[in-house]
């Protein structure tokens, strides 16, 4: 299908949407981004982006420029937190030699991603908080300022309260999954190497990696929790509260939370995978249609390889439903084995000290000790996806 017939509106400016809108422009679609806030900016944070992940990048022609604002991650390191102790590494620099691992600081990736879609004549429109969308040959995006607009394509990269989802599929409340984050970002004063560093406790656990030329120190912390009153990415805390949560940590946990101030604050929130990801003139993408917990560090990666996929199927199929349907054939068991992993990973970091954890931490020790290889071999299936060259799953 020759896309440069098509106007096509992306509900939201975050890293998916404008992955998306940025795959779409390059196969020349008229492509505008509906951005609700008064500016194209993250909060201060990291994230990983894997080897799968920056296959996009690359393939979008952004590759170098990211690498030149990342920290190249050498391990993830899980750790005992009581007593620092490595429990097992996952040893980065054995992946091939055209794979890597990068530490970014989520506003570097969003303003090159920015940049580069405005570069190249995607139109970004701010301040536009979409109210409703209508399905149809025609779909209309309706703001809360009563003004509307038609377009041939709705894409919601909107997030887990999206607009497009509940035409979709069924309108639910997202759910609450027991467990409450913070972050911050605090200067690396412990010589910190370029690891992500998963420090593990009973209910709880850290996740710490360096950023930019490795001054910084990125910091996630999760707790279990029984409720949540608030659902926000820009609620903040009392760096004390943090501190206490994580009070039975080591030296070294308790030397970068002595340097955490206001951090933010989050319930961790998830709707079902969708059913239904597209509709007539509408596609879901990203959290919009598989919001995932952050214990196998893939959120930004599964919207990229989205918005890849997404622009893909559309340039190969003959019609516009041919291509969203063949979008969702080529993401929905992909996305949902790996949210899996993830919320397996979110009880493996918790476990209460005992047989289980013991025999579990004892496993892993062992395999990455004997052979590292096969240790990271479990991870083929994630981080030697690559969906630039791959049709099918």
């Amino acid at each position: 299908m020759d896309l440069g017939s098509l106007d096509i509106t992306v509900i939201g400016g975050g890293i998916g949407g404008l992955t998306c809108a940025l795959a779409l422009r390059q196969r020349g679609a008229a492509v505008t981004v509906l951005e609700q806030a008064e500016a194209i900016t993250e909060v201060g944070a990291g994230i990983q982006v894997s080897p799968n992940g920056l296959r996009v990048i690359e393939a979008l022609g952004l590759g170098e420029a990211l690498a030149a604002r990342s920290v190249q991650g050498q391990a993830v390191s899980l750790r005992n937190g009581s007593t620092g102790a490595e429990v097992a590494r996952l040893d980065l620099t054995r992946l091939p030699e055209d794979q890597t691992y990068l530490f970014v600081h989520r506003a570097d990736l969003v303003d090159l991603l920015s940049s580069a879609a405005r570069d190249q004549g995607v139109t970004v429109r701010l301040l536009q908080r979409v109210d409703t969308v209508t399905t149809g040959a025609r779909p209309r995006v309706v703001l809360a300022t009563g003004d509307h607009r038609e377009t041939d394509l709705a894409i919601g990269a909107d997030g887990i309260h999206s607009a497009v989802r509940p035409l979709l599929n069924a309108a639910q409340q997202p759910f609450f999954t027991g467990q409450v984050a913070w972050r911050c970002i605090v200067p690396n004063s412990t010589g910190h190497p370029a690891h992500a560093r998963v420090h593990m406790g009973p209910g709880r656990h850290m996740v710490t990696y360096p950023l930019r030329d490795g001054a910084m120190l990125n910091v996630v912390a999760v707790e279990e929790r029984a409720a949540w009153a608030a659902e926000s990415w820009s609620q903040k805390d009392d760096a004390d509260n943090l501190r206490a949560a994580f009070a039975g940590f080591g030296a070294e946990v308790h030397q970068i939370l002595l340097q955490a101030e206001t951090p933010g604050v989050w319930g961790l929130f998830r709707h079902p995978v969708a059913a239904r990801w597209y509709g007539q003139g509408t596609a879901l993408l990203g959290d919009a249609a598989h919001p995932t917990l952050p214990f196998l560090a893939q959120g930004a990666n599964m919207a990229m390889e989205d918005a890849w996929v997404l622009a893909d199927a559309l340039a190969q199929a003959s019609d516009l439903t041919t291509g969203l349907a063949a979008y969702q054939a080529r993401r929905k068991a992909r996305v949902t084995k790996v949210i899996d992993a993830a919320s397996k990973n979110a009880r493996n970091y918790h476990l209460s000290p005992g047989p289980v954890r013991f025999a579990a931490h004892s496993a892993l020790g062992l395999l990455s000790r004997v052979s590292p290889g096969r240790m990271l071999g479990r991870f083929d299936w994630l981080y030697g996806h690559d969906v630039t060259r791959t049709q099918k799953i």
